[in-house]
This record gives C-alpha cells, structure tokens and sequence, in this order.
C-alpha cells in the first residue's frame, strides 16, 4: 500500500475496480500472511470499541443525585428523630425502590452497544494470495479479499469485484424493504447516500442471494456500523418531561418547606409557646408538607400503564417513558413495518390494454385451461366452463396469472406462511388470492429449465411444459429490459406489435404513484430450443403486462394519523427508502398540512438535508444558534424548516439524529419509532425511542425505551393515550396532596395569630400525612382516562406542574378546609382564645383532626376530573379510590372509637352529631370544587362552540 494512499477514502464507490485496488495495494487473489500481520498491527482489530461499563453500585449510588430524593432523605432522618419510625421506613422503601429501577433502566441502555458488537459477524472467508481460509472476522484489514455468498452476514465494509446474482438485505442499516441487487460498476459521484452504494456491501448486513467477491474497504470504528456506534455513544439519553417537572417542583417545595418550618417555629416562641413541643411541631408540619408518596404515586402509575400497555402490545423497557407519551408533541415514525404492512404487495396491475386492482373473475379456471392447452382442459379444469373462462378473459391475464403462480422460487412453508424474496412471496400471494392454488398451479405448469435472476441482465425466466407437451416460457423483470425483449404484445384480446412508448408511459405513471413495476413476457415454443441461454430464451418475446408492487399501508395506521391530527401531534415520516415510494405512502396516509394532502414544500430528501445543513453551518455567524437539550448548538433557521417538512427520505443515520435534535431545540417532545441500527442513536435521543419487536433489531431494542410487539403505528397513538391519562392522574395527585398539605400549614399557622391553641398534635399531622394523604393519594393511579383525552392539543413541553389553576386551586381550597377547621376549633373551645398547647383539651383538637380527615377525603373524590361532575362519573368508577377512601374512614373511626387510638393518637370518642358536622365539612369541600368544575365548564363551553 502506498503511503500516502487512504484506505478508509469515502469514496470507493466511485473509483472503478482497478483504481480501488490499486489505492489498497492488494489484489483479487487477496493479501500475503507478512503484509496482513503488518496492517492488522497499523490498523488495529475489526472491532467495535466498548467503553468500560459502569458497575451496578456506581449505577446505583447515581441514582440518589436527585434532588427530590434527598429532600426525602432528609425528610427520613427528620421522621426518625421526632420519633415516627414507619414514616422514616416508608420514605427509605421508596427512596431505595426507585433507586432500584433508575438503576436497571441504565443497565438496560449500557446493553445497545453490546448487541451492536453482536450483530458484527464472527468469521469471514477470505482469499489469501489466492487460497481460501475461513478467519476471525475480527482480523480482517483494508486490503483483505472477502468471498460472500447467502446466509452469510458481511463482516466488514466491502468494495464489491465480482457479483453473480448478489443481493443484499440492508434494512438494518438504511431501512429499504427489500434486499439491495449489487454489482461493481463505479458510481457517478461521490456524495450517494448509502442506500444507493450498490457496490458496496457494509458490515453486519447480510447477503440473502448469490455470490460475490469484496475487497476491505474499512474495518472496525471507521465502517458505517462503527459511524452508528459513535452515534449511538453520543447520543445520551434525555429526561422525560415528568422528570424535568418534577426536578422543579422538588426543588421549590424543599425551599418552602424550609420557610414553613422556620415560620411555625419562630412564630410559636413569639407567642410564648414551649421550644421544644414547638419544635416537634414544626418539623412534623416539615415532614407532612413533604408529599412522601409522591415517587411511590409516580412508580406505580407507570407500573400500571406499563401493565395496561403490555395488553396493548406495547412492551415498555424505562418506565418514565409511559408518561413521556403523553407529552409528545412530534411522532417520527420509520415507514418500513410501522406505518406499512412491511410485506409487498401487489397494488396495481396493467394486461391486456387496462389497469386493474385484481385479475379478472375466470383469470384463474383460464390458467389451468390453458396449462392443460385444452386437450386435457376436462381434466383438469371443468371442461367448457374452463374454455369459456379461457375466451371471456383472453391469454394476457391467464399468462400474467401464470406468472404469478410458478415464475419465481417463492413456496409455502410448513406453517402456511409463505417463503421466499419479499417480491416472489408478493407474486405467489397474488395468485392464491385470484383462485390459484401455487400446489395446482405448479402441477399444470411444471418447470423444466430456468435462467436465474441476476443484477446484470436485471431479469429471471422460468420454463414450464404445456399440457401438449409445448413448452411456454415466462421471463420478468425490468421494464426497459422487458421492453428491448419484447417484439409483439397482449392487448385487447390480440397479439399486437409492441407498442414500447404506451408501456413506458404506464410503468412510468405507476413508478410515479411509488409502486415498483415489474414488467413480465413470454413465448411459446412448439418444440424445444436447441439451447435454453438467454440469447434464446430472452428474445422475441410477446409483453403480457405489467406488476406494481408495494409495501402497503397498515390497515389502521390512516385512522392513527387522524388521531393524531384531533390530539395536536404532529406526525413526521422519516425513512431511509426512496422520495417516490415514500411520497407514496404519505399521501395515502394523509401526513401533509392542509386535509392530508402532501406537498412539494413537505417533503425533503437526505442530499437535501444535507445541504441545508451545510449552508446554515456556514452562515451561523449571522445568528445565535439555538442549543438543544444536550447543548449541541442547532442552527434556528434549520430547525424552523425542518420544523415544516413530514416527509425525510433517503437520509442518513446521523440526519435521522440531527432531526430529532432540531425538533426538539424549538421546545418539541419527540417521540421516534425505528427498528434498524441505523435507527438506534434516533431512538436513544429521543425523548421517547419506539423500537419494533418483530422486525427491529436488539440494537434499536436496547437504545429504545418502548417496544412495540406488533410493530404497529396504532399501538404508539394508543400510548400516547396511556401517557395522557398517567400524567393527568399525577397531577391528580399532586392536586390532592398539594391541597391537603396546604390546609394542614394553613390551620397550624394561622391559629396563633387568631389566638388559638395549635390545633394538631405531631403524631395527628403525620397520620394524616401517611394516612389520608397516602392511600387514596395512590389509588388515583387508577382513574380512567378522560373522554376528551385524545382531543386536545398535548401540553406545552414547558408547562409547570402548577398550570391550568392548579397552584391557585391548591392555595384556596386549602385556605378553605383551615377555614373549617379553625372555625370548628373556635367553636367547640367555646368561642374564647384558649392559652393552651391543646393537650388538656382534646375534644375539639379531635373536632379538627377528624375533620381536616374528612375533608380530605371528600377533596380526593371530588378532584377526580378537572372539568367533568362526580355525579357524571360516578363513585364507582375507579374502585379502588372508592375502596382506599372507605378503608381511610374506617381507621380513623378506630382511632376516634377504641383506646389504642385514644392512647396513642391523643383523641376522644365524637357524638354522632359531631361526627355529623366532620362529614358536613367533608361535603361543603366537595361543592366548593363542583362548583369551580361548573365555571371552567361553562368557561371552556364558548371556546369549544367557537373552534
């Protein structure tokens, strides 16, 4: 190798054989032993590099950096030292729990770039000057000559030399469909996508067809899987919005519990009270005012919607990603197997002068007469039905039938599924939907010879003996070869002379609409041709029409779309196949802006991207850039485009990258579905990554934080609703809890400046606080979704936890259960300021115990929709609240009622008409928040008339 030649050029696919050979000192007959052992020691092993991984006790003591949970930490050892020993047990369980699952979330991320190394192939055949040996794939050097053939996984980047019939299933790196016809022809420019570079065959793809010859073109880190994996390696995961919220209001509740405590405190020694009765006072309020059970209210919605997803066909890997559905503003959806069928299909047919959607009813019964060339049509068909059939639907469509049935080597496995390239099992899907059975078919028309497909000639023939003992051949493949074939046609009933511009222009209309055409001819021999090559068998040949294939739509993904337009989500198609084929099937789907209808401004090409990248690039000084979440600076001007476009095709991993990245530096919750490694650095950037179970690679799994089990479109707009109803359920709670706590501080603090007693003992706050707060705190966990849920926009990425009047509800009905409760206090003290701690005094601190319970109580059910009427809902549909609340009043009626309660909790026994005013509080808390559910009702009524 000369010294200054570059092995890992980028542009091998354009320099012709000779010249890659060459630039890489080594020929077809391969490498010398000395010169391999000298470039495996320049060039290091065909490896991909692995970072150290973390061990789990790093991982673990990370997980308590948080800030919320060393508030609660701190709220443990405050717990202790009061005395309440389960509270600080309680805290510890779920401060060790969640640091348990963030710990095995982490894990599971570490796991992508292992099963990228997996992927990598274990062992390559190679020619070294001139013999084969079979080698570790991981001492292949540039220069090495690697021998391909099917089944075998491609285990480096290759230059192609030599191709018979090579094919090659990309779909894990680029994302096309079907596998990729390669030949060694030098490419016309340099900057092709990767999709296009037909003479290269990259690393961890894997040949489905043929044979071929490769020279090592880059090995290891430098080859386009090594490129992912630096991708992957740097593309760092996000927090989910629920994650950033709750970082904040952590953060601001831990500072106003500081505040509180002090205030209470220095408020209580103002007024003369004891230091230390005030002091356990104040640190008790401290810990009640820490909603404790708010990470175990968090796991356990997330743990619920994973289970309810897990019924849906959605698997869910992290569970913060359940709520982080909910959020998405932006879906970008990989089409290949989410948003289509991920099986080709034949759309459209054209034979004897028309297009059709089917073959004609007959077309069948016509196959098997002519096979049986009507002779034997008695046997094997009907008789004269099958010769009447035969006359009504002429000889182009039981030809093109013919074709359909036994012109390829796909067959029917032993499970019933059929087997074979995904455009041969289209054909044989075809025929048996027409009334062609492929065991029927293939016993009318048994094959005697055959040319195989190849990339070169670009067709394949098949021969079959008639019924008369003639044999009738098929030939499909390309149309420009079909047509330089062909020298007469099938049209309207007759054998016409070719007309080649009218079939160039079908196939041209059907490639248009983003079908792949496949063009199909045939010719009868009377007797057997003296050579069956393809200078015979492929000339002279008579047209008989023409097959569009696709990959079809999901039935259910045009109907996801539209649920995703009415939820304000916008959904963006991003692929690595053709513009055509993906205009295509973005049209058919409805992505474009106005009514579904695509346009030219939508859709954008991976060249294109790049470009535009490159041209922002250049003139970023004349802006400030905008950073994204991971601080990588992104160009204003490049997301506000990208911004604008539902269609990305043909584009790079890296682009599927920047993408994500763009959309979300304008403040987009981005969601990604992919199943390939090119999709695996997408996927962990995202704020949500979607991989496919079926189809998707253990790459994309293990970068992914969902996954889908039926690789279905649909599935991901049913999460999104999953994701809605958690987080209105979260807010639920911290609505409840919020509210609880605030009329707790309220009552403590203002009864000194009203000159009351302080109403509650430190034991009745932290009962209240475990108890009526906790349990049917986590029963909201299990409240239905909304009816509305899905029609609503999502909410803004930098909404807080306190919108939509959540904070001002939290300080008003707060205010209004102190209200309560001091009035109750006053009044059953007799109407006259009491200078006392309470503790002689018991009856009514058990007034304003039992009905600050109470009240909470009837808060919690009456919260349980911020607009709709509990009456509407119903007490009975989410049982478990109904339950929770049931069990809550039983054991505050054993604490009230036995002397274990009285002894411990300092409380007395209540008549029951007082007992009967504790409810009566209960109740006026729950018309106080009917009636703010009235108001935003009537509020929200002209808005929704008006849209």
């Amino acid at each position: 190798m000369s010294g200054n030649s570059d092995p890992f050029s980028a542009t091998h696919h354009a320099r012709s054989v000779d010249d890659v050979l060459a630039q890489l000192g080594t020929s077809t007959a391969g490498l010398p032993q000395a010169e391999v052992l000298r470039r495996q020691t320049q060039y290091g092993p065909n490896l991909l590099d692995e970072a150290q991984p973390r061990s789990l006790a790093s991982l673990f003591l990370a997980q308590f950096a948080d800030f919320m949970i060393l508030v609660l930490l701190v709220a443990a050892v405050v717990s202790g030292l009061i005395g309440d020993l389960t509270d600080t047990l309680v805290i510890i369980a779920i401060v060790l729990l969640n640091a348990g699952l963030g710990c095995a979330q982490e894990w599971r991320a570490a796991k992508a770039m292992q099963a990228l190394k997996a992927m990598a192939a274990p062992s390559a055949t190679v020619l070294r000057e001139g013999a084969a040996a079979t080698v570790p794939a991981a001492e292949l050097v540039p220069g090495d000559a690697v021998l391909l053939e099917a089944g075998r996984i491609v285990p480096a980047d290759l230059r192609l030399v030599e191709s018979a019939s090579l094919r090659i299933d990309e779909s894990a790196l680029t994302g096309e469909s079907v596998p990729v016809d390669k030949s060694i022809d030098a490419l016309p420019a340099t900057d092709v996508p990767v999709g296009d570079r037909h003479n290269i065959a990259h690393k961890g793809t894997q040949v489905t067809y043929g044979r071929g010859l490769g020279i090592v073109i880059a090995t290891g880190m430098r080859t386009e899987f090594g490129r992912i994996a630096r991708l992957l390696d740097s593309a760092h995961a996000v927090e989910t919005p629920l994650q950033r919220r709750l970082a904040v209001f952590g953060r601001r509740l831990a500072l106003a519990v500081i505040a509180i405590c002090i205030l209470v405190f220095a408020t209580g020694l103002l007024r003369g009270e004891p230091a230390l009765p005030m002091l356990l006072t104040a640190l008790s309020l401290a810990v009640a005012a820490i909603p404790e059970a708010l990470p175990a209210v968090v796991s356990i919605s997330l743990a619920l919607g994973a289970r309810r997803l897990m019924a849906r066909q959605a698997l869910i890997r992290r569970l913060a990603a359940v709520e982080a559905l909910g959020s998405v503003t932006v879906i970008c959806s990989d089409k290949t197997g989410t948003l289509t069928a991920n099986r080709m299909r034949i759309e459209r047919y054209w034979a004897d002068g028309r297009s059709a959607d089917a073959p004609p009813p007959g077309a069948a019964a016509a196959t098997l007469a002519m096979a049986a060339a009507a002779a034997n049509a008695t046997e094997v068909s009907g008789g004269h039905a099958a010769r009447a059939d035969a006359a009504t639907v002429g000889e182009a469509w039981p030809t093109l039938l013919a074709a359909l049935a036994v012109s390829h080597d796909a067959s029917i496995g032993s499970d019933g599924n059929l087997v074979g390239d995904p455009t041969e099992t289209a054909m044989l899907a075809a025929a048996r939907t027409a009334g062609l059975e492929h065991a029927a078919a293939v016993a009318a028309l048994p094959r005697v010879d055959e040319l195989p497909f190849d990339s070169v000639r670009k067709c394949m023939t098949t021969v079959h003996r008639l019924g008369d003992g003639s044999l009738l051949s098929i030939t499909k493949g390309a149309v420009e070869v079909l047509l330089g074939s062909s020298v007469s046609m099938l049209c309207e009933g007759e054998t016409l002379p070719l007309d080649a511009d009218m079939l160039a222009d079908v196939a041209d209309r059907m490639a248009a609409d983003g079908l792949r055409v496949l063009a199909v001819g045939m010719r009868r021999w009377p007797q057997p041709p003296e050579a069956c090559d393809t200078a015979t068998m492929e000339s002279g040949l008579t047209f008989v029409g023409l097959l569009g294939l696709m990959d079809p739509p999901r039935e259910a993904a045009a109907a996801a779309i539209a649920d995703c337009r009415s939820a304000g989500i916008v959904p963006v198609m991003i692929t690595g196949d053709h513009p055509v084929t993906a205009r295509a099937i973005a049209s058919r789907l409805g992505l474009g802006h106005v009514g579904g209808t695509l346009s030219d401004d939508e859709i954008m090409t991976g060249r294109e991207l790049a470009a535009l990248t490159a041209a922002t690039t250049s003139n970023a000084a004349s802006g400030a850039p905008s950073d994204d979440p991971a601080g990588k600076a992104v160009d204003p001007a490049l997301a506000a485009r990208l911004a604008e476009i539902r269609v990305f095709a043909r584009v790079a991993p890296e682009q599927k990258l920047d993408i994500v990245r763009a959309l979300q530096s304008r403040g987009e919750v981005v969601a990604m579905t992919g199943d390939g490694v090119n999709d695996a650095p997408a996927l962990r950037r995202a704020d949500i990554g979607v991989a496919m179970g079926i189809t998707g690679t253990d790459v994309a799994r293990e970068a992914s934080g969902m996954v889908l089990l039926d690789d279905d479109f649909a599935t991901v707009v049913r999460a999104v609703r999953e994701g809605r109803r958690i987080y209105d359920n979260l807010r639920r709670f911290i609505r409840y809890v919020l509210t609880t706590n605030s009329g707790e501080i309220w009552t403590i603090f203002l009864a000194p400046f009203l000159g009351l007693p302080v109403p509650l003992l430190p034991i009745q706050i932290l009962w209240i606080n475990l108890v009526t707060d906790g349990l049917p705190g986590l029963a909201l966990a299990a409240e239905p979704a909304e009816r509305n849920v899905m029609q609503r926009p999502p909410r803004p990425p930098g909404e807080s936890l306190f919108s939509q009047g959540l904070g001002a509800h939290a300080l008003l009905v707060g205010v209004l259960m102190a209200a309560i409760a001091l009035g109750l206090q006053a009044f059953y003290l007799g109407g006259a300021p009491v200078a006392a701690t309470g503790t002689d005094h018991p009856y009514w601190q058990t007034m304003v115990f039992t009905a600050l319970c109470f009240m909470q109580l009837g808060h919690v059910l009456a919260i349980r929709s911020e607009q709709q009427s509990l009456l509407t809902q119903g007490l009975l549909s989410n049982r478990p609240l109904a339950l929770s609340v049931a069990l809550t009043v039983a054991l505050q009626l054993l604490v009230l009622y036995t002397p274990v309660g009285n002894d411990w909790f300092g409380t007395v026994p209540l008549a029951a008409m007082d007992l009967a005013v504790c409810v009566a509080a209960a109740l006026l808390i729950m018309l106080a928040v009917e009636t703010e559910k009235w108001t935003r009702r009537r509020l929200a009524a002209p808005a929704a008339t008006a849209s």
